[in-house]
């Protein structure tokens, strides 16, 4: 049975070679803590760890490298951004198409949360938005693209509004990092963060963020400890990168995401975003073209992701997603998608739906074998 993975919403597969052997050669060879020893592998490990930071100024158009933060997941980042800026009584603005990632922390504080509206293609209603905002919303935060329907949100717009109101920003990029070009002071953000393991090519295990030096001063860290400096006093440091670093972080996880991000540059962002679009189109229109099946949100490539989301309103969704990769080797990924509300938007509450996205490291013939495994499904 062939085995074809169309799930890279949730962790992108294959990674390219030159990752694994980033993370083999750091096993091997050097080994090392970072900021633990003053010895040459300790300090080429630190550089390594600090053109990595580099690597991520270059991807976002950010220029404090300092202010790159390191994580184990953009849950993780979303998490030190959102308890330590809010407190009880602050109102905050969300989209209403985002992830558990954002909701979950949110409704952990007793704040007040407005969602702006999204159409049912899952697109902003920037109207609707700018009546949420109130003369005491503190932040606004959302998401870039949908891990649901791929729509991807005008947020230049929703940076400028948020500018001139003196409101903080921040942007959730789990689906667009490696994917888009996105760009730091077009966006108008305050902090965005980031995970390796989906469009960004690397493993598991290795998120962050960029923040300004506004939030800085304002955000506490979430974890105290060792960092390697300061190692003489009990306080934890107030300087960056070590505010939000404590404890050993995930040195392989970044010679990881440091070789992705030097393929992704060497590949090209707009290539793969083409190779997908291409995918997804081929994709779509054989779909519109099978009965029973709903394709949820946008039908065309423009506005949105490689992710795409079905639903098979005369059959379980859960059940064609087993068959589909019971039968037919297609690995996709059904349900709820840790995004409720974005289900409720899209009209998909609570059946969910059956989520196809795309890799550039895809086929034609995948595409064209998925297909005729749905139709066979259909059929039967």
């Amino acid at each position: 049975m062939k085995k074809i993975y169309l799930d890279n919403g949730a962790t992108s597969f294959p990674k390219p070679k030159c990752v694994g052997e980033a993370i083999l050669n750091y096993i091997d060879n050097l080994g090392t803590s970072v900021n633990r020893g003053a010895y040459e592998t300790a300090y080429s490990v630190a550089n390594t760890v600090f053109e990595t930071r580099e690597l991520i100024c270059d991807l976002f158009n950010f220029d404090q490298p300092e202010n790159v933060i390191f994580t184990k997941n953009i849950t993780e980042s979303l998490n030190i951004l959102i308890k330590g800026l809010l407190k009880s009584g602050d109102h905050v603005v969300v989209s209403s198409m985002e992830h558990n990632a954002v909701m979950r922390p949110l409704n952990s504080l007793n704040i007040n949360i407005s969602k702006a509206k999204c159409d049912k293609y899952g697109d902003l209603d920037m109207e609707n938005f700018k009546l949420q905002l109130k003369e005491n919303t503190k932040a606004v935060i959302m998401t870039h693209a949908s891990n649901v329907s791929g729509t991807i949100l005008n947020l230049e717009e929703v940076g400028r509004i948020c500018q001139e109101k003196n409101i903080i920003f921040i942007i959730d990029t789990a689906q667009t990092a490696g994917f888009l070009e996105i760009d730091y002071k077009k966006l108008g953000a305050d902090a965005i963060a980031f995970t390796g393991h989906k469009s960004l090519l690397g493993p598991q295990g290795i998120g962050g963020f960029i923040i300004n030096d506004k939030l800085v001063k304002i955000i506490p860290s979430l974890i105290d400890g060792g960092t390697g400096s300061l190692s003489e006093e009990e306080i934890q440091p107030n300087y960056m990168p070590d505010k939000y670093e404590a404890g050993t972080p995930n040195v392989l996880g970044i010679f990881g995401l440091n070789a992705s991000i030097k393929y992704l540059n060497d590949i090209g962002l707009k290539n793969i975003r083409q190779k997908e679009y291409d995918l997804l189109t081929m994709f779509l229109d054989e779909i519109k073209q099978i009965n029973g099946i709903a394709i949820i949100g946008k039908d065309t490539f423009e506005g949105r992701t490689g992710t795409v989301s079905l639903d098979f309103f005369n059959d379980d969704n859960g059940e064609i997603a087993y068959k589909l990769g019971n039968d037919y080797g297609i690995m996709t990924r059904s349900g709820m998608h840790c995004a409720p509300s974005a289900h409720k938007t899209l009209g998909t509450f609570p059946q969910g739906t059956v989520r196809f996205s795309f890799s550039h490291f895809n086929t034609k013939d995948e595409i064209y074998y998925t297909i005729d495994s749905i139709k066979k499904i259909m059929e039967n």
